[in-house]
């Protein structure tokens, strides 16, 4: 193609302006896009990951909240499953549009830089970010699921309506937690790719995105861990059965956020990035 193909229009540069602002992103683009994202979280303070990973951990579990809540408002009503979905997408929407680092998006974020420039010192740092952010946000899921019972936060109606929609995780069998979070990981990560291009709209992408992993009853390790944490807490389940649901959820969600898409957005741009 020569570079009179490549622009036929001859366009003023006040219409340049406004075909480059309303144009839609390219791969590349977005691949660039969060690969500097990735970068930058990489190289953030121990102390800053840690204290946005626990402010993620608190914040995801008002999708439990708010699925409770809904929970007991529509008891009766022939929808109620689908309606109480509504309320998982609110701690993504809290996490995600405040920046706070949820290790589910990482799965993405920080991997592409890795599959750009392959190093011994790019996979530590990113175990190093992985570790402390998954355990920051099981430390702020705890945290909020403990004075929610313990505290009296919650009232106990929204309690029992939370205990209600949480126990659908405590009947999966270890390797279900671990299918069920392959497709969890992929849209996840799938939403991080969609976000540079929503502009004007990323709370319908997030809520699209996450209502799909409520409805297909699929398990998120973050926001499944304030659900099984709740039941512990509250006499319903064993903590050794906690961490045998909790172990293959973070499995799946890998797999389906690394080993899938990111695996794949690479893929797609390999032969036009610069390496």
């Amino acid at each position: 193609m020569t570079d009179e193909d490549r622009d036929p229009l001859h366009a003023s540069p006040e219409e340049e302006r406004d075909i480059a602002e309303n144009g839609a992103l390219t791969a590349v683009s977005v691949y660039g896009i969060i690969h500097e994202e990735g970068i930058e979280e990489l190289a953030r303070p121990l102390s800053s990951l840690w204290w946005s990973g626990v402010a993620a951990g608190l914040a995801i579990t008002a999708s439990v909240v708010a699925e409770g809540v809904l929970h007991g408002i529509f008891n009766d009503h022939p929808y109620r499953p689908a309606i109480e979905n509504l309320g998982y997408t609110v701690g993504f929407v809290i996490v995600i549009l405040g920046r706070f680092q949820l290790f589910t998006e990482n799965t993405l974020t920080v991997i592409l830089p890795l599959l750009v420039k392959r190093s011994g010192t790019m996979l530590l740092a990113i175990a190093r970010l992985w570790a402390i952010v998954l355990l920051a946000n099981f430390v702020g899921t705890f945290l909020a699921m403990g004075f929610a019972l313990w505290g009296g936060a919650i009232p106990m109606d929204h309690i029992d309506g939370m205990l209600a929609v949480s126990r659908h995780l405590a009947e999966k069998t270890p390797m279900e937690s671990f299918t069920h979070g392959v497709p969890a990981g992929f849209y996840v990560a799938a939403l991080v790719w969609m976000l540079p291009s929503a502009r004007g709209a990323p709370v319908l992408v997030i809520v699209i995105m996450t209502y799909l992993i409520a409805a297909g009853d699929f398990t998120h390790v973050i926001a499944g861990s304030g659900e099984l944490f709740l039941l512990w807490m509250a006499g319903e389940l064993p903590a050794g059965q906690v961490a045998a649901l909790l172990l293959p959820t973070l499995a799946g969600n890998i797999l389906g956020g690394t080993g899938l898409f990111a695996l794949l957005a690479y893929g797609q741009v390999a032969g036009e990035i610069e390496r």
